[in-house]
């Protein structure tokens, strides 16, 4: 696992209320079936900032939301371990819950270990399991209904991705043999906006599983068949992308945070999280200032970093050392510095191979015996130097003393 250390500021907290809606929009799209690959394992250390926004998400508007039309009762298709907050704005508010897998509804919302109820707001359900669809419904303090969710979510690691600037198509219709004549088909949500203004970008569009019987109304594939089980590689959602040019409009920071990463020596690697980001909002990487696209990826061309599709981009792997910067809907809102790299002599020494080691202390030892032996001489030297002097200050030499005799007489 790579190391994300945590340097993160605010600036200019002037926080938006972004409300997602997400509509429905019908489109029968022809492809052939490919096989998608299961999602890479994820492993990273998530901002300080981030944990602390991440407790007031829905109010800042950090996570994808949506409002049924009638206000009542509404059923909606969206993608397991991406974030979802349902809002019910009553005060006292009940949440009740029914299961695809269970036989009655259960008021147990707060055990749940992935909810968080927010009081008068909503739930938000964090990386929501596909086991989890079924009906959510919320009741105010006198027991009436305000609203009820009828959620399917469905498989993202199944997620089939193509790219219209690849030639690459959607998945086909497909009939089932469910004893009737149902159709299976792709229902395509509006084009999300562009992920980069001023300069080309890209933007991206969600589909998801639908069936529908003739002369009735489609419903979310596994809301459908209930529990009933029923392979079929072509019941998956669909993520489309696809070129886009769109000019820059005047806005202001909201949040940015500021990161230092390390390369992990095991892996290799690092994961990269973009605060604020999601599957259903558009979102840019930036390497040294150079865009990172679905198009690089999917064509093979990216070899230094890896947008993962589970979460449409929000996490990125990376395998060399840049500046990197993640923007959601145009906005910059994180900055990712590479570990600065300590000295090169010290990581020499901590770096250079026993043999090298082992020679070097066997110098030492050689040197220091050296240093000892001219010592040891150097003392015997000085001692026999002042030996000398002593000898010729009490024993004169017999020259002198015979001169000395012929003085005193």
């Amino acid at each position: 696992m790579g190391i994300v250390t945590s340097h993160t500021h605010a600036v200019d907290h002037r926080p938006t209320h972004p409300h997602w809606a997400l509509g429905f929009r019908g489109d029968f799209t022809m492809a052939r079936v490919v096989p998608c690959p299961l999602p890479w394992s994820q492993s990273t250390m998530l901002t300080t900032l981030w944990l602390l926004l991440s407790l007031a998400a829905p109010l800042l508007g950090l996570y994808a939301s949506f409002n049924c039309p009638n206000e009542k009762q509404c059923q909606k298709a969206l993608l397991s371990d991406n974030d979802i907050f349902l809002p019910c704005n009553t005060s006292g508010a009940q949440w009740y819950f029914f299961l695809q897998d269970k036989t009655s509804w259960s008021k147990e919302v707060s055990s749940v270990p992935n909810i968080e109820i927010i009081s008068e707001s909503g739930i938000l359900i964090r990386n929501p399991l596909p086991s989890q669809t079924g009906f959510y419904r919320c009741r105010d303090k006198n027991g009436i209904q305000v609203v009820q969710y009828e959620i399917d979510f469905q498989d993202v690691s199944t997620l089939h991705i193509t790219h219209k600037g690849l030639g690459q198509k959607p998945l086909r219709n497909e009939t089932l043999s469910l004893g009737g004549e149902e159709l299976v088909f792709t229902r395509w949500e509006p084009w999300q906006d562009c992920n980069r203004c001023g300069e080309p970008g890209e933007r991206k569009r969600l589909g998801y599983c639908y069936i529908v019987e003739p002369l009735q109304e489609p419903v979310p594939c596994w809301l459908y068949l209930g529990d009933m089980k029923l392979l079929s590689s072509r019941m998956r959602p669909e993520m489309q992308v696809e070129a886009c040019q769109v000019p820059c409009q005047t806005s202001t920071l909201d949040v940015i945070t500021f990161d230092n990463f390390e390369i992990s020596e095991d892996s290799g690697s690092v994961w990269l999280t973009c605060p604020q980001g999601s599957i259903y909002r558009p979102i840019l990487w930036e390497a040294n200032d150079i865009p990172l696209t679905w198009q690089g990826q999917l064509s093979n061309q990216d070899y230094n970093t890896i947008l993962e599709p589970t979460n449409g981009g929000r996490r990125l792997r990376v395998f060399e050392p840049a500046i990197y910067r993640c923007f959601v809907k145009q906005k910059l809102v994180a900055r990712f510095n590479p570990k600065p790299v300590p000295d090169l002599p010290e990581i020499l020494s901590q770096d250079a191979p026993r043999p090298q080691q082992e020679s070097r202390e066997a110098w030492k030892g050689k040197a220091r015996s050296v240093l000892k032996a001219l010592k040891l001489v150097l003392l015997v030297g000085i001692v026999l130097g002042l030996l000398g002097l002593l000898h010729k200050l009490f024993h004169p030499s017999h020259h002198k003393r015979s001169d000395q005799v012929l003085l005193v007489k």
